[in-house]
């Protein structure tokens, strides 16, 4: 799908990669900031490799950019050590790219949370924090593509398409997911495009069928919103040929994962190039953090609680608690962070505070 009012793919490329080039050092000078990528983190050694496969496509296109990358859990390398081996290679400044597709409880507080540390870490450290990947033309693209691969563009006006992601216990997230789904519906053919999750939120993978299948549709396409392989996502699949079995007057069809291609590594440059410029366009008017939703009162102004897994190899550090439901307080700062007169809001206890702020 073409915005008529956005430029083409060829000019964001070129956007980007003339940013990028900018941000490369003059003369042999080191460049002004690193790009660090944040995944979230697998217990799938292929979506480990997956992960390590697309940060070195990144790395070959960055145009002398130093770029490294780390996981907040479950995984090695730690974002611990991506930030030590920058450091270690003389950068102080970074520009960090969360590689998620929602605003949910890691891009908001877990990440900018190990930031944080590792700040506290290594002295002199800055850095600004990029918005996540998703929404975006790119991404929606991508998803285009997956499904016409399991159903010809042709037939489309005889497929439901269940779009499944993670889940989150923030409504904000799961709204960015509704947001998608219609958008993704929007002037492509298909009867309609559902929304479902595979963890921490309604409806689920039968469930999501279920609704598909009542109205009307005998052709649906699961389609795995995630960028690479992992326990989710394979639960996404194995959930839905396990319903698939049970209806077999419906054609349920699997479509592929995002992946890796250059179009992603395109969208990383992009959201790194506006963490450069302090350009980080984010509406908090939804985050359960700032507003009382209902059912979520408790949430508003909830002290952060940076999200660790202590027992997990892949992680350096100390004990710290974690809640395994994403039940957990929040701050985040959108913009520069350490460094520059950013964007940023953080959350205190009773009220809500927004501030510009140098550290």
């Amino acid at each position: 799908m073409t915005d008529p009012g956005a430029g083409s793919d060829a000019d964001l490329n070129v956007a980007t990669a003339a940013d990028v080039a900018t941000n490369s050092g003059m003369d042999g000078a080191p460049p002004a900031s690193a790009l660090l990528i944040v995944g979230h983190g697998t217990r799938s050694a292929a979506g480990v490799a997956q992960f390590q496969e697309f940060v070195e496509r990144v790395r070959e296109r960055a145009d002398g950019t130093p770029v490294d990358g780390g996981f907040i859990e479950l995984s090695r390398p730690p974002v611990a050590d991506a930030v030590a081996r920058l450091v270690d290679a003389g950068h102080r400044r970074l520009a960090v790219v969360p590689l998620t597709l929602v605003s949910a409880g890691h891009a908001k507080g877990d990440i900018p949370g190990a930031l944080a540390r590792e700040r506290a870490r290594h002295p002199g450290l800055r850095y600004t924090y990029g918005r996540p990947l998703g929404p975006h033309p790119t991404l929606l693209t991508a998803l285009d593509e997956r499904i016409d691969a399991v159903y010809p563009h042709a037939e489309r006006a005889k497929v439901i398409v269940l779009l499944v992601s993670r889940g989150s216990t923030d409504p904000d997230a799961n709204a960015e997911i509704a947001k998608v789904a219609r958008l993704l519906w929007e002037g492509r053919g298909f009867i309609g495009v559902e929304p479902a999750f595979i963890s921490l939120a309604e409806p689920g993978v039968p469930a999501g069928l279920e609704r598909c299948r009542r109205l009307g549709a005998y052709r649906i396409v699961v389609a795995p919103y995630f960028l690479f392989t992992g326990v989710l996502p394979e639960r996404v699949v194995s959930q839905a040929t396990a319903w698939a079995a049970e209806h077999p007057d419906v054609d349920v069809r699997c479509a592929g994962l995002l992946g890796d291609s250059d179009a992603l590594v395109d969208l990383v440059f992009e959201r790194f190039a506006e963490a450069l410029a302090g350009d980080i366009r984010m509406n908090c008017d939804t985050c359960l953090y700032r507003i009382a939703l209902p059912g979520f009162e408790h949430r508003v102004a909830a002290p952060q609680t940076p999200h660790d897994h202590p027992d997990d190899p892949a992680h350096p550090h100390g004990h710290h608690h974690h809640d395994h439901h994403d039940d957990r307080g929040h701050s985040h700062d959108h913009g520069q962070v350490g460094d520059g007169h950013g964007h940023g809001h953080g959350h205190g206890h009773g009220h809500h505070r927004h501030v510009s702020r140098t550290l």
